[in-house]
């Protein structure tokens, strides 16, 4: 049995497009997903992950920088280069976290939802109600908003850290 639609109508408008492609079915598959949901719980809540990402692929960018002849021979230079690249890896989560929300606040402030009702072929555009309009700005504006605002910052403070990592160990 199928699931039950969670909005089959709203202001007496029957909306034919599918529960799965709706903007707010996305928003609470988005909050229920283990990896989006970071940014939505907060700083501590998107900083704990990161920084365990960042711990586990350490060893890995620490051994390839062993590789280097130059740096095998400078434990400082070789240390500040492998954690350096063990950054990329958290950005490249924030980026993908970034682009998703994104996606997400694009179609929740548009005023019409693009959708495929069988297929990437049969693209349809369904005009929302003014009622459905209403609930996506205010979801929009004060959920997806500082999801966007924490992300950005985020990857503005890895960058950053990118940035001063490479020039320390260019320094050293």
């Amino acid at each position: 049995m199928a699931a039950p639609d969670p909005l089959p109508e709203l202001s007496g408008v029957a909306c034919p497009v599918p529960p799965e492609q709706r903007p707010l079915q996305q928003y609470q598959e988005l909050q229920a997903s283990w990896f989006f949901v970071w940014p939505h719980n907060g700083n501590a809540g998107l900083a704990v992950p990161l920084l365990r990402s960042w711990l586990i692929v350490l060893p890995l960018t620490l051994l390839v920088a062993s590789g280097s002849w130059t740096l095998r021979h400078d434990l400082p230079r070789l240390v500040v280069a492998g954690m350096v690249a063990g950054l990329v890896v958290p950005l490249l989560m924030l980026v993908r976290q970034w682009l998703g929300w994104t996606n997400l606040q694009r179609r929740l402030m548009a005023t019409a939802i693009e959708y495929e009702e069988s297929g990437w072929y049969d693209g349809q555009v369904w005009e929302k109600p003014v009622a459905w309009r209403q609930q996506d700005l205010l979801v929009a504006t004060h959920e997806v908003r500082p999801v966007l605002l924490r992300l950005q910052q985020a990857m503005a403070i890895t960058a950053a850290l990118l940035l001063v990592g490479s020039s320390l160990c260019q320094a050293l």
